[in-house]
């Protein structure tokens, strides 16, 4: 497979006027925490919600008149598919769409309101992809891949030329991999303007298959990738992406896993304001929790902020635990009036809010005259919940859990 950076600027003129022209936005926040001068590209704000738009809307512009009169078909957990959708609808392409029956259902009623034809099939997305190429097969579809495809690759392509010319002397970018499509091109891209700039890959460790045949390593068992990051659990990995594109334009490619990407969700809605889903955040949990190489610009690519509303408190639950900013405790004390008087005291005199108590006195474990209190605490810092602890045993209280 071939893209030149020639096909990028080609795609870049036909997208101009179609996508959102995402913000590129410099953090300061991020920029204190990392040490370096850190840059958002927020195509969680394209059209659909993610840079898939891009991709998709490039190949089906670029079909025959005999090929989009056949109508096109895709696969997708759900960013794809959107992009798909409205990039046929725009073309007057009819559009069948095969998303895993564990899509959510915010992508898929978003699929259908873009005018597709939405066909749920299969667990994960490798078997809806399946599926979509026997439909392909049966009515004489046109096949849009989600990225292992030139016009799509140039299509995404267009981000790196986007980021550089107004940060022309970036030095690195971090880009989420799932299929491979966007580091792709965004690679291709960046290298052929200024080959020093790092690029830097991303994969959830629950689907590391791409990051296994970069770095070399055997491939684990393929299986179902249940992770937070579902628009870019791949799994089974394209040797074709590898040859063609990531091993000649990628220069490091790491996993983090989903508390990494919650942790990184929870930063984002805090201090740059903006929604990312679990893959769109993938960029910048790699950049809070591995020791990369940055230099003194980079840009964190945030690719998508189709969000399950129904996950939304869970994440950010379990992002504010690890960060200190939540902490869940449970201790046991001896069933006496004033005990739990003298627990908040002491929680209130380490300046933590209490937002839930419960007793209970049943439990395993517990004596007739002992009860558990679980506590959920508002806090500062990991270290401010240690303090916590430290204040609780000192009343008596035995804690016996804590997160």
């Amino acid at each position: 497979m071939k893209v030149s950076f020639a096909d990028i600027k080609k795609a870049r003129e036909l997208l101009k006027d179609i996508i959102c022209p995402t913000e590129l936005s410099h953090s300061i926040s991020a920029s204190n925490l990392l040490k370096s001068e850190v840059y958002f590209k927020f195509e969680n704000t394209q059209r659909t919600g993610s840079f898939k738009f891009r991709g998709a809307y490039n190949k089906i512009s670029n079909l025959t008149a005999e090929e989009k009169a056949r109508g096109v078909v895709a696969s997708s957990a759900g960013n794809h598919a959107q992009g798909v959708a409205l990039s046929a609808k725009l073309a007057g392409v009819k559009s069948t769409i095969v998303m895993p029956e564990t899509a959510s259902i915010s992508k898929a009623s978003a699929t259908r309101d873009y005018g597709a034809n939405v066909v749920l099939k299969g667990e994960i997305y490798d078997e809806a992809f399946e599926y979509a190429q026997k439909l392909e097969k049966e009515h004489g579809y046109t096949f849009v891949h989600p990225y292992q495809d030139p016009y799509v690759i140039a299509g995404q392509g267009t981000i790196g030329i986007e980021v550089l010319e107004k940060v022309p002397d970036l030095e690195s970018i971090i880009v989420p991999i799932g299929g491979g499509g966007l580091i792709s091109g965004v690679g291709l891209a960046v290298k052929s303007i200024n080959p020093k700039v790092r690029v830097i890959g991303v994969q959830s460790d629950r689907s590391p298959g791409m990051a296994h045949l970069f770095n070399k390593q055997p491939l684990s068992q393929a299986k179902r990738a249940a992770t937070i990051a579902d628009g870019i659990a791949i799994k089974n990995p394209s040797q074709v992406m590898l040859d063609s594109f990531i091993s000649k334009y990628v220069d490091e490619v790491v996993t983090v896993s989903d508390d990494e990407i919650a942790e990184a969700i929870v930063f984002l809605m805090e201090r740059a304001k903006t929604v990312a889903e679990g893959s769109g955040a993938a960029a910048m949990a790699a950049a809070m929790s591995r020791n990369l190489n940055l230099g003194k610009k980079t840009c964190v690519i945030i690719s998508g902020g189709n969000i399950d509303l129904n996950i939304v408190s869970k994440i950010i639950d379990r992002g504010q635990i690890l960060r200190g900013r939540l902490c869940e405790l449970s201790v046991i004390v001896d069933d006496l009036p004033g005990n739990l008087s003298r627990l908040t005291q002491a929680i209130a005199a380490q300046k933590a809010n209490i937002l839930e108590v419960r007793h209970d006195r049943v439990s395993k474990g517990l004596s007739l005259r002992e009860t558990r209190i679980d506590f959920v605490l508002e806090t500062s810092s990991i270290d401010h919940a240690e303090k916590i602890k430290v204040a609780l045993e000192q009343t008596g209280a035995k804690v016996v859990a804590g997160s």
